[in-house]
């Protein structure tokens, strides 16, 4: 197990914490979304709009193939719909040691700033709903739970105490 994987619903402090740990583990981190930015050439909007949900998610499907043949240890931080895909959780899990980064939906549509989020776009209920449809899939696919309710130091700390067991 290589890599370090941040999962959760968007807006959960997946980036925020994969930077805090990178910082203190010396390793790099890659945020699945701005990788897949980067290589398109636009924003995640945007691609939305352009190709669709399927080609993103066949995106990120690749992506996650080729970072689980990397050597090198990453921080993983990603997308929130990324998990969804079985071949996905599978290939997390093989390669690196999953947290899912839990926060309280309330709080993730109250306090983050999802407007450039395509799929946060339908109001709270929405946001609500595919929370509670996804939190059984990040559960699945977690090695580890950890709750990001304080601050993104407090939850870096929690999963920095967690590695210690996997001798990462």
């Amino acid at each position: 197990m290589r890599h370090i994987v941040l999962i959760g619903m968007m807006g959960c402090g997946k980036t925020t914490c994969g930077k805090l740990l990178s910082a203190r583990l010396g390793r790099p981190l890659l945020d699945t979304d701005r990788a897949i930015e980067q290589a398109e050439g636009c924003s995640i909007s945007e691609l939305f709009a352009r190709r669709g949900e399927e080609y993103f998610r066949d995106r990120e499907t690749g992506l996650v193939r080729a970072l689980a043949r990397r050597e090198e240890g990453l921080i993983l931080a990603t997308g929130g719909g990324l998990p969804l895909r079985e071949e996905n959780r599978a290939l997390l899990r093989a390669s690196g040691v999953v947290f899912f980064l839990r926060r309280p939906p309330e709080v993730i549509f109250d306090a983050a700033n999802l407007s450039d989020r395509p799929l946060a776009q339908q109001g709270r209920e929405d946001f609500l709903r595919r929370y509670r449809a996804r939190e059984p899939v990040y559960r699945a696919a977690a090695h580890e739970i950890v709750d990001n309710t304080g601050t993104p130091e407090e939850a870096a700390e929690r999963i920095l105490r967690r590695l210690e067991q996997y001798h990462i």
